[in-house]
């Protein structure tokens, strides 16, 4: 007679545990857009909790479905949180963001406050992904709205070509100075609405008197100027573009030359750029290389007229390029026109994609 044998019965895996996400600055401009975009996107995380200053507290925000109330910024609203999004102004997340990380939560934060932190990483999903794991303060951060609308097409072509210089003219919308940004546009454009525009445009200044974040009336007009200045009559924003488009690429010495507008845009920001590789590119050889990466929409058809504008792209994720040419006078430079809506990719959609792949972690 045969001895039977029972074979241990496996224990099923315990279901793995959704991280917990934290969305700070829920009711600014910025948060708005997140919470629109967390309710769209493949769900991934547990608990989601709304933090914002004392004065919004209790206010109730609709996220996936869920209406969810409002908690006051403090070390506590942190406990139990595995990721927080920052959305809010740099002195705030400067103060805040380290408090976070202290308290457990792996910090995504869209402020300037730590863009240029060594030991900070500044990611980009489609460019430098695996930059997400050096974080020894427990921090990542998101480049500036106007870096973000062109780094993506930039990266890719990086990668094909070898990118050896920039020159790029930014053309910022009002919404990249925040709600006064748009409250002064909204209201400049409402001092000239039914005047003589030709009388206007003699006499700007004297109709329009509240600049508001602007140096000079945004409505009919253009603004040469985004930012603070900095050392050798450059703004803080040109800066930005320089500083973060070679840490982002990994490129210490690549020669970058910015020049930033502001222009009378709410949302969605555009840029000229001259890019100069290593390699020949020609003009067919750009569009296919941008036609596949990942997150760029190509829309580059001159011959009718279509191209991207800021009106087509708002409201829109990807980074959209057209215009591509190879320059006339280098066979190895292209110059082309991007688009990217500076509250998503610019900001929201790109700290989100970041928190994803912490969240991701979380799983394995």
């Amino acid at each position: 007679m045969t001895k039977k044998t029972t074979k241990p019965v496996k224990k099923a895996k315990a279901a793995k545990k959704l991280p917990s996400l934290a969305v700070v600055g829920a009711t600014g401009a910025v948060g708005t857009v997140m919470l629109d975009i967390l309710s769209k996107r493949k769900n991934v995380y547990g608990e989601i909790r709304l933090i914002a200053s004392a004065r919004s507290a209790g206010k109730k925000l609709m996220c996936r479905g869920e209406e969810l109330t409002v908690v006051a910024l403090s070390p506590e609203a942190f406990d139990g949180i595995d990721i927080a999004m920052f959305d809010v102004p740099d002195e705030i997340s400067a103060e805040w963001a380290p408090i976070a990380a202290k308290r457990g939560a792996v910090v995504v934060d869209n402020s300037g406050a730590f863009r240029m932190d060594k030991k900070v990483p500044l990611v980009v999903p489609e460019v430098n992904p695996k930059d997400i794991k050096k974080r020894p303060k427990g921090i990542i951060s998101n480049p500036n709205c106007t870096t973000l609308s062109m780094i993506v097409a930039m990266g890719a072509l990086d990668k094909k070509f070898g990118l050896k210089e920039l020159v790029v003219s930014s053309y910022q919308a009002a919404s990249g100075a925040g709600q006064p940004g748009i409250d002064a546009l909204h209201d400049q454009i409402s001092k000239v609405a039914g005047k003589n525009l030709g009388s206007v445009a003699k006499d700007l200044r004297g109709v329009i008197t509240d600049l508001g974040p602007f140096p000079a009336p945004l409505a009919m007009n253009v603004v040469p100027w985004a930012g603070s200045l900095k050392e050798a009559g450059y703004s803080s924003e040109e800066l930005k573009v320089r500083n973060e488009s070679r840490k982002i690429l990994g490129m210490p010495k690549l020669k970058v030359s910015a020049t930033c507008v502001r222009v009378p845009v709410i949302t969605t920001h555009s840029l000229t750029v001259h890019a100069t590789f290593s390699k020949v590119v020609t003009r067919k050889a750009a569009q296919s290389a941008l036609k596949k990466a990942e997150g760029v929409m190509l829309y580059d058809n001159p011959e009718k007229k279509e191209f991207p504008t800021p009106a087509d792209v708002v409201g829109t994720d990807p980074t959209w390029v057209g215009r591509v040419r190879q320059s006339l006078d280098n066979p190895k430079a292209i110059d082309l026109f991007v688009c990217g809506d500076n509250l998503r990719k610019g900001a929201a959609l790109n700290t989100a994609q970041i928190a994803e792949l912490v969240a991701a972690e979380f799983s394995k």
